[in-house]
This record gives structure tokens, sequence and C-alpha cells, in this order.
């Protein structure tokens, strides 16, 4: 995904940062500079490490060195000697007293993507990837939010599970077209779909099946999600929430669509996307 330069209310983000570009960037544009300035400190990280593990041009393990660098360099920040790399970043992780774990779990969960290209991994394998992938930043993200530690971490684990199935379930052709395929080896079987390659799994004519499964269980999550956010101050969860709304649309859209091939591209209107920022900010 190409970069974009990024400026928000109160002025620009520098750093790292400053050239990543995301769709989360509406739910951080309404924070205070301080948080704000730590969520894309911990998106450029995120960035980075994703940018490793997609780079197919690159030998796996001249990917799996550079993410053993940041390993590396992250354990020098908690050190107390951070690299100049990550000084910026450093500044973040001890302002808000980020967990070296949740960045290594990140980290982790790219490293399976280097590994092997993940095609109908087992439910639990499933699992343990969305943690790693998205409930980890989740845990880095509550932090700065402010949340209470036990339904910040709770939060955590559902809405970083509801976006990453929706993301999964939003990217079947892009992801097969760099050889992956995220939907559970059950799930496919319980379709009676057979194990093949990952565009020969997504345009089978069953593929619908599978994959109002997995909506079912995103939904599970979004409904825990809402359950959590609504017991927590509501000025701590703006942006939470601002992420539970987009992606949440892009969930319904999808199951309106449908999964058959051939499957347009779903994306939630730029004027949904003012009325959500608005809804969060104003009201």
């Amino acid at each position: 995904m190409a970069g974009t330069d990024i400026a928000t209310p109160g002025g620009p983000i520098t750093g790292p940062a400053a050239s990543s570009g995301s769709s989360f960037h509406t739910a951080l544009r309404i924070l205070p500079p301080s948080q704000r300035q730590a969520m894309f400190e911990i998106y450029a990280f995120c960035r980075a490490v994703d940018d490793i593990a997609d780079d197919g041009d690159a030998p796996e393990q001249e990917r799996l060195d550079a993410l053993q660098q940041w390993r590396t360099d992250l354990a020098a920040c908690y050190a107390g000697s951070a690299p100049a790399r990550l000084r910026a970043l450093d500044v973040q992780i001890r302002a808000f007293q980020l967990k070296q774990q949740d960045f290594l779990d990140v980290i982790d969960g790219m490293t399976m993507d280097v590994v092997a290209d993940i095609q109908a991994p087992p439910a639990q394998t499933l699992d343990l990837y969305c943690d790693r992938v998205a409930s980890a930043v989740g845990r880095l993200a509550v932090r700065v939010f402010g949340l209470e530690e036990a339904p910040g971490i709770e939060l955590a684990y559902h809405l970083g599970r509801a976006l990453q199935l929706t993301n999964i379930l939003r990217d079947l052709d892009e992801d097969a077209a760099i050889n992956r395929l995220y939907l559970p080896a059950e799930g496919l079987a319980a379709a009676d779909i057979p194990l093949g390659t990952p565009h020969a799994v997504i345009d089978h004519p069953n593929i619908d099946r599978v994959c109002i499964a997995i909506a079912r269980e995103a939904q599970t999550h979004y409904d825990a999600s809402a359950k959590i956010m609504a017991r927590c101050p509501s000025k701590l969860v703006r942006s939470p929430r601002i992420m539970f709304d987009v992606y949440h649309g892009i969930l319904t859209r999808l199951l309106a669509r449908g999964w058959r091939p051939p499957r347009t591209r779903v994306r939630v209107p730029k004027a949904r996307l003012v009325w959500i920022l608005l809804r969060h900010t104003l009201f």
C-alpha cells in the first residue's frame, strides 16, 4: 500500500508516521495531539513490519532478519538505549507505558506471513494470527486512549478480531493475488469447498457459505465490542467507535453484496465517513 502524507488538525504528524496512510486516520484525527502522535507512531511501526512481511521480492531470510532487527531495536528501547530510528516511538512507549510484548506479538504475526503463505489455516491458527496482527495493536491503542486495564484488554480482544475478520472477508481477491487464503480450513470443509489454490477456493460456488459463517463470527465480536464501549467513558472510546462504525459498515455491505465472483470492491462512501466522524465528535 502506498503511503500518503498525513496532516491533522493542530499540526502535521512528524517522525516515521509522516509518510504513512491508513483508513484509521479518520478515527485518529479526533484525538488530542499527544495521543494522536502516539497512535501514528504505533501505526508507523505496524506499517513498517507489515511492509517487510509483504515484500514478496525479498528473500525469506532477509525479511526474517529485518523483523529480528525490529525485535532487537525494541529490546534496546526497553533497556533504555533506543536506537535513532525508534527515538520518536520510544517517547510514546514511556509516555503511555506501552508493553514490549504487544509490539513483539505484532512482529510474530508478520513472521507468520513470512515463513509460509498462509492458506486455509486451522481456526485456532487464524485466531492466533488475528490476535497478533490486530488485537495486539488494540492493546497498544487502548493504553493511549486511557482506558482502564480490564475493559481495555477486553475491547482490544473483540474489536481487533472483528476488524481483522472484516478485512479478510473484504480482501479475498487481493490476498489470493499474493497466494494467501485466510479462510479457515474447518469453514471450507463445512461448506464442501476442497482445498486448492487460493483463487480456486474463492471462486468456488459455495464460497458464500464459508464467508457468511465468518461474517457471523465477526458480528459476535462487534456485539461484544459495543457492550464494552457502552460501559466506558464516551470520550475515551470515540476513536474505537469510529473504527467500529466504519468496519461494521463494510461488513454490512459485504453481506449485501455476497462473495461469489465477480466481486466488486466494497467501500464506505465518503459522505458516510464524514457523518460517522461528525457523529462521534459533535454529538
